[in-house]
């Protein structure tokens, strides 16, 4: 996996420090050799348990160290049924808050802590990775976007998913997170802490899950051919729901008036979706809200940027401010559901989705499940 130098003025990926542009990539859900763990099924007849699936896990920006890019650890939550599911992540670096730094700090010549990452990376939870590309695809669980160096918190609820597939588990966990050898745009060595916990509530569940069905999950560039995904609605079905998560990434000639800068991420594209060659949805995933995650805070400490965005203290504040192509950094992104009368019918069919005009260099990070209930 390569790394790219992108720029964008003040809009580009920015750290606080000097405006200067990152190493970044989307990444992809494919395990790549990451560590794994293990964690103990809880007891079949316990009452409401929490426990921790990464426990502060750090995902590394170098291939000689280990969880590079990605971890995977094991899990059984049981055999159910569950009145509710509930997964909790924390994610954490050594870059905020900026106090810190008097006891770790940035070696000589070098602007941030050697073990900070100050970027917004792309950030993704799949249940079931596969060893290879070949393999069946996992079942993405949350997306999400790091915060320009700082930390994030968020829950999900996952009840359908663990009462249609219970049992045994991977799960992974990713970040595309890289170093600046010079330390000047981010750490030499920077890299993130992650927790993920699971908290079960047993019981009745609150309707019986038929199908689960992940139909892709894959990094979307101008080269990726157009194909169906195939699933197959169970008889019986009274609701049904199509989980689209898309973000867009990567870099590209800036188009007018489609984007506002050399970047996927700056691009308004239309996604048209379709079930069985029907177009069921239009839909152009812009986000004009990453405003709201810049509190603008003034910084008398002495050491860090003088002033910053509480929400995301490493970034350039009109960087943060930027509207993008569905995520915005520090933030969840959450899925596109398409609930059209079609997925009721029992039986097979088929979904396709398009993506306009992806710049050469550009690529979206894009994932699909099939959901189907009584």
């Amino acid at each position: 996996m390569m790394a790219r130098i992108g720029g964008l003025g003040v809009l580009a990926l920015l750290a606080c420090s000097n405006g200067a542009a990152a190493p970044r990539d989307a990444g992809s859900a494919v395990d790549a050799g990451a560590a794994e763990a293990s964690v103990d099924v809880p007891p079949a007849d316990a009452g409401p348990s929490a426990f921790q699936v990464f426990d502060r896990v750090r995902i590394a920006s170098r291939d000689d160290q280990p969880n590079f890019h990605r971890a995977r650890a094991s899990f059984n939550l049981g055999n159910g049924p569950f009145a509710r599911v509930t997964m909790i992540i924390d994610l954490a670096t050594t870059c905020y808050p900026f106090e810190n730094w008097r006891t770790n700090r940035p070696p000589a010549g070098q602007v941030w802590p050697a073990d900070c990452d100050a970027f917004d990376r792309n950030f993704e939870f799949i249940l079931d990775a596969p060893a290879s590309a070949e393999g069946r695809p996992g079942v993405e669980l949350l997306r999400a976007i790091t915060p320009f160096g700082g930390p994030l918190h968020h829950e999900v609820d996952v009840t359908d998913i663990f009462n249609g597939l219970p049992g045994e588990h991977t799960l992974m966990t990713v970040i595309p997170t890289y170093s600046d050898g010079a330390g000047r745009v981010s750490g030499s060595n920077g890299g993130w802490n992650v927790s993920a916990r699971f908290v079960v509530e047993r019981g009745p569940a609150p309707r019986r899950v038929l199908a689960v069905t992940p139909l892709y999950d894959l990094s979307h560039t101008p080269d990726t051919p157009d194909r169906e995904y195939a699933f197959t609605t169970p008889p019986g079905t009274a609701h049904a729901r199509i989980e689209y998560r898309v973000t867009g990434h990567g870099g590209g000639a800036v188009e007018r008036p489609a984007c506002i800068g050399p970047a996927e991420e700056f691009c308004v594209r239309t996604h048209t979706l379709s079930v069985d060659d029907a177009e069921v949805d239009t839909w152009d995933p812009w986000r004009n809200d990453c405003r709201e995650l810049c509190t603008l805070v003034t910084n008398d400490a002495g050491i860090g940027p003088s002033q910053y965005c509480q929400e995301n203290p490493c970034g350039a504040v009109q960087s943060v401010r930027a509207p993008r192509a569905n995520w915005c950094p520090g933030s969840v992104t959450p899925p596109h559901l398409i609930e059209d009368a079609a997925l009721l019918t029992p039986g097979p069919h088929r979904f396709r989705y398009r993506i306009s005009r992806v710049a050469a260099s550009g690529l979206w990070r894009t994932s699909a499940v099939f959901i189907a209930t009584e």
